[in-house]
């Protein structure tokens, strides 16, 4: 208990500190900015922190510095009490526990220091409020879960858009149909409309070059997103980069991961060696996902479960995602869900008593303030797992080898992890369920309905072996490269970590060294004219 009041008092100094210099910094960035009246780049803010810097916010400020100092004016759309529930700031088991806005705009207010609000032209910040609309209100009081879901008004599909968020909120997919549950997608869908009518005078009034949003999920950043596009305005987003202390930007969708590989393009020797000293530190564990480290140690297979492996034919692991994760509306292109293709895999086990199945849950269901509601785990439980002779659940505490697993295996399936890119780097057959990052290039088998991937599984099942294109292994290791080395692109001359991994704080660096940063170049670049957002090496 000591400790945690030690802790909880070291994050509130450094936050207040980190304010501090944030402010300090963006008045230095206000003062030495070029006045101009040229268009400005739209940068919109309501998703990215409460309190603490997050990374998001740590990219979205350098980059809008470093814009301003090489005189291109920067409006900024920024939420003042906006919504009238965000998803950062709702609380899962109280849904109407008023939002946290005092300390979540001080610390906007903070970021843009020395900025401007109004409507002149130049950098300037727009603080947008929220207003109730009664027609609306009234048109979604009585609906259920399914209706608001799928509610539009004026062409905007304002249920879908607030779907990702409130998954990610409740930690769930399949949503209850009960009062909470309705009172929050309510909430959400009037103050996406609000965004919209908001945003929309915003545009009239700044008419960009372009809009940039944090990754295009949450309903703000969705809802400015389309309206944008509707209009013909680029759209960049963001996210966390593959690499500790780096961001990813794209003018497609962040969670989707686009990635053009020129048909040119080849691994060099030196490439090779560079991605082949990464994977050796990966499989041994060595690794942190969106700055958390999973594993303290990876440990290898155990000679209970070799014993009871020895007792089956062949070995099958079975690798599943977090259900609510925002990479999942983008998965869901074959099966309805990732549950209902474990269902599937569940029946099709039961059939082939001779092979093994491992069924593993992804660590990231028990993470530490982000634990899942709807888990693999509990479906498990749910459906009796322990009673299948030939099925091993593991959970998603347990730090199993999942690489040597790999090695053992007859075929490997995924839903749409990362850890599929890699057994296809190791020469394993893949047979994957969901739309993943990789799937844009031949990597993995990924047929395109249920029945197919029913089928290929019970092929793979009973084939004497299984013959993998070479082509898998050579793209799988050129997108993970990208995704490493030209995608991710470093801030860590800017950023470092806070008292949590998973928030920021900035180092001291002079403007001139961010201004010359290849990292913001890149970004410069992509942003004004079209680039890429690709690292050149």
């Amino acid at each position: 208990m000591k400790e945690f009041f030690t802790q909880r008092i070291k994050r509130g100094l450094v936050r207040r500190l980190t304010l501090l210099k944030v402010a300090s910094v963006a008045r230095e960035v206000a003062r030495k900015e070029p006045k101009t009246n040229s268009a400005p780049v739209v940068f919109f803010k309501a998703s990215t922190g409460i309190d603490d810097l997050s990374w998001n916010s740590g990219f979205h400020l350098l980059t809008t510095w470093a814009l301003r100092l090489q005189g291109i004016p920067v409006a900024y759309f920024a939420c003042n009490s906006g919504l009238s529930k965000c998803v950062l700031g709702t609380n899962r088991d109280n849904p109407q526990k008023e939002m946290p806005c005092k300390s979540c705009v001080m610390q906007s207010k903070a970021l843009y220091a020395g900025v401007q609000a109004g409507k002149q032209a130049g950098t300037q910040v727009n603080w947008f409020d929220f207003q109730r609309d009664s027609e609306i209100e009234n048109a979604i009081r009585d609906l259920d879960i399914s209706h608001l879901s799928r509610f539009t008004h004026q062409d905007l599909p304002l249920g879908a858009l607030c779907l990702p968020g409130l998954r990610w909120v409740l930690r769930i997919h399949h949503l209850n149909d009960d009062e909470n549950t309705r009172y929050l997608l309510r909430e959400y869908i009037l103050s996406a409309w609000n965004v919209a009518q908001k945003f929309s005078a915003f545009l009239d009034q700044t008419q960009p070059r372009a809009v940039v949003v944090f990754n295009g999920q949450f309903f703000p950043e969705a809802t400015a997103r389309y309206i944008a596009q509707k209009r013909g305005l680029r759209v960049i987003t963001h996210e966390v980069g593959l690499q500790p202390a780096t961001a990813y930007f794209t003018d497609g969708e962040a969670t989707a991961y686009p990635i053009h590989i020129p048909a040119d393009f080849e691994l060099s020797e030196a490439q090779n060696a560079k991605l082949d000293a990464y994977l050796a530190k990966r499989f041994q564990g060595d690794f942190t996902m969106a700055g958390v480290k999973f594993w303290a140690e990876m440990k290898g297979l155990d000679e209970a479960f070799l014993k009871k492996a020895a007792g089956f034919k062949q070995i099958v692991p079975v690798f599943t995602n977090v259900i609510f994760d925002t990479s999942q509306p983008h998965a869901n292109t074959v099966f309805e869900d990732m549950f209902d293709w474990l269902d599937m895999v569940l029946e099709i086990a039961r059939e082939n008593r001779d092979t093994l199945f491992v069924i593993r849950a992804h660590p990231d269901e028990t993470r530490v303030r982000k634990s899942s509601r709807e888990t693999v785990e509990g479906w498990a439980a749910s459906r009796e797992l322990e009673k299948e002779a030939n099925i091993v659940f593991v959970s998603p505490r347990e730090a199993l080898s999942s690489y040597e697993l790999i090695q053992r295996s007859k075929f490997v399936m995924i839903y749409n992890s990362t850890i599929g890119l890699e057994a296809s780097i190791m020469g394993a057959a893949v047979l994957c369920a969901g739309k993943a990052r990789f799937t844009q290039y031949p990597t993995v088998f990924f047929p395109q309905t249920v029945d197919d991937v029913r089928r290929k599984m019970k092929e793979f099942l009973t084939a004497e072996r299984i013959d993998v294109p070479a082509e898998f292994k050579r793209n799988a290791r050129q997108f993970l490269y990208f995704q490493l080395y030209k995608t991710s692109l470093p801030f860590g001359e800017f950023l470092e970590p806070s008292v949590r991994v998973t928030q920021t704080k900035l180092k001291s660096f002079d403007l001139d060294e961010l201004v010359k940063s290849d990292s913001v170049k890149v970004i410069l670049e992509g942003v004004l004219n079209d680039g890429d957002f690709l690292l050149k090496e």
